[in-house]
């Protein structure tokens, strides 16, 4: 069975060597830039709000929770609609579910920017992530079905370049518009990017769907609702899990959780968080189990499970996975430490981040290449080393005095990596999917990244206050006549503003509410908060260390595929 399907590949990839040769019309490349810009309006949306993050938790009196629920509700939003997506550009038009997800998105923006308080900016978080969930798998599916052969690999290094570099630049450009014009531009600047991609995928992006597509096969998209629910709760309930353990406590409860008239008291013998993970996981199984079922009985399932099977498909995506967890906890610490920990405003925050781009768009260009020498593992490979040393000396660098220009040239190093790994990872992902199935696979595979990103976002905000409550008591305790009972609220209140507690305190110096011990509490605090940044940050490189292990697996699979 694995021969025959190693024939049918190479005969599949001969015939389309042939076609190229015989005058088939190049691949339309204008439609792989409004495609590309697609993507980075979605990818800049999930990184632009970081570095925003304290002046949104001042403007509209939010705390580190909301915070980190306004980048995770958009991934997760993200993470459940993007299969069912997916599968409505093979059937409906990819082209035309791009256009509806922009409208969409615009729209989302718009009411995050005229947002008043934390639960409006999270409904607007939930609209943009349903736009964003038609546009992602449109993108990457469209690149699929239009550039085969010789063209293929340059356009998803187009894509990977695209797609690490906007995560990038959003920073900088978070930083420029809360610093200068005020943070809800952060949002306003999707209108004029949704615009050019609405109005340019007009006449440029060429239609395209699966064969045999239609209404009939949009019915039984609706059958598989289960499916669509399963999955959506599963992930809701494991992301939900992990971002809110340590509010409410990771085996005992902590507080009293009340959602409406639902309550789940202080009192109780178990914490709701290991019955939200346990649920969700049971959840997810039960997705898996269904999808299976229906594949078996020839109806259309949302996600082709098999496709697991594929093994570049399957071990790509454990470490696509892994990869976005471990790099969203970069891009979630660092802007916490520059402002809290180095006094920096957000452009200046955003500024220094935004050197990621340089290393990105330069590695992005170059992986066609280097793949060619190392092959597309190999350059997966060698761009997740170069990011984990960058994350290890800039965790080096991360000082209260350190010079700002040693952790500027760690993160070239790691936006370097960054750029090599996400240009080739796409590619070796979807290598082995069959053509009919580009936009499930597409899906799925954005899916997973989301999920990661999710899972990303979860930990980061976890791991940052786990390890400022480690790290800041020890610092206090050396304090000399600090009240014995003030250090649990000053750790609180520290973990709960994500540091920026600090900030304030630094500004009032001697004349705060503590006095003379004030600098002293504000360097115990900012040592610590910097210690615990460190820890977040060596979590991040153990992530990338397992992605790294996960992409020989991936690496290998590619071989024996190219071996038959």
């Amino acid at each position: 069975m694995t021969a025959q399907t190693g024939q049918e590949q190479a005969k599949v990839k001969a015939a389309q060597t042939a076609q190229e040769s015989a005058g088939e019309p190049k691949p339309p490349w204008k439609a792989l830039w409004v495609l590309a810009l697609g993507l980075a309006m979605i990818v800049l949306d999930s990184s632009i709000v970081n570095v925003s993050i304290p002046a949104i938790i001042n403007a509209i009196n939010i705390n580190l929770t909301d915070a980190q629920w306004i980048t995770a509700l958009y991934s997760i939003i993200l993470a459940a609609l993007l299969l069912p997506s997916g599968r409505l550009g093979d059937m409906y038009g990819r082209k035309r579910l791009l256009q509806i997800g922009t409208v969409i998105f615009v729209a989302g923006s718009l009411l995050a920017a005229a947002s008043q308080s934390g639960s409006m900016l999270l409904m607007a978080r939930v609209v943009q992530g349903i736009g964003g969930a038609l546009v992602m798998p449109s993108t990457l599916s469209s690149v699929s079905a239009n550039f085969r052969g010789k063209y293929r690999a340059a356009a998803f290094g187009v894509w990977g370049a695209v797609m690490s570099s906007a995560a990038a630049i959003g920073p900088l450009l978070g930083g420029l518009f809360t610093q200068t014009i005020g943070w809800r531009w952060i949002f306003l600047v999707n209108l004029p990017l949704g615009a050019i991609v609405f109005i340019c995928s007009i006449p440029f992006v060429p239609e395209s769907k699966a064969q045999g597509s239609g209404s009939g096969s949009g019915s039984s998209l609706l059958s598989d609702a289960g499916g669509i629910l399963l999955s959506a709760f599963g992930s809701a309930f494991v992301v939900f899990g992990l971002i809110e353990g340590e509010t409410y406590g990771w085996w005992h409860p902590a507080k009293a959780l009340t959602i409406g008239s639902f309550t789940w008291p202080q009192s109780a013998a178990l914490s709701v968080i290991p019955i939200c993970l346990a649920l969700g996981i049971v959840l997810l199984a039960c997705f898996v189990a269904l999808e299976l079922k229906r594949k078996s009985s020839g109806r259309l399932v949302m996600l082709d499970v098999t496709l697991f099977k594929i093994k570049t498909f399957g071990w790509g995506n454990f470490t696509a996975a892994i990869i976005n967890a471990g790099e969203f906890v970069v891009i979630f610490t660092l802007p916490l430490y520059l402002i809290n920990a180095r006094s920096l405003n957000t452009l200046q925050a955003g500024g220094i981040i935004a050197v990621l781009a340089l290393g990105s768009i330069v590695s992005g260009g170059l992986a066609r290449f280097v793949s060619a020498k190392l092959g597309a593992g190999g350059t997966v490979q060698l761009g997740l080393v170069l990011e984990m040393v960058g994350v290890i000396a800039a965790i080096a660098c991360m000082g209260t005095t350190t010079p700002i220009w040693l952790l500027m040239a760690a993160l070239v190093v790691y936006g370097l990596g960054l750029g090599f790994a996400s240009a080739q990872l796409t590619s070796l992902v979807l290598s082995g999917v069959p053509i009919a199935q580009s936009g499930e696979g597409s899906a799925t595979q954005s899916t997973i990244r989301q999920l990661g990103t999710a899972l990303g976002a979860a930990v980061s905000g976890t791991a940052l206050s786990v390890a400022v409550g480690f790290t800041t008591p020890g610092k206090l305790a050396a304090i000399p006549g600090l009240p014995s009972g003030l250090s649990d609220g000053l750790v609180a209140g520290v973990k709960s503003s994500a540091g920026n507690m600090i900030s304030g305190m630094r500004a009032q110096g001697s004349h705060g509410k503590f006095g003379a011990l004030g600098p002293q509490i504000t360097d115990a605090l900012t040592s610590g908060f910097v210690q615990g940044g460190q820890m977040a940050m060596a979590f991040a490189c153990v992530l990338l260390l397992v992605g790294l292990l996960a992409s020989i697996a991936v690496r290998k699979a590619a071989e024996e595929t190219q071996s038959r």
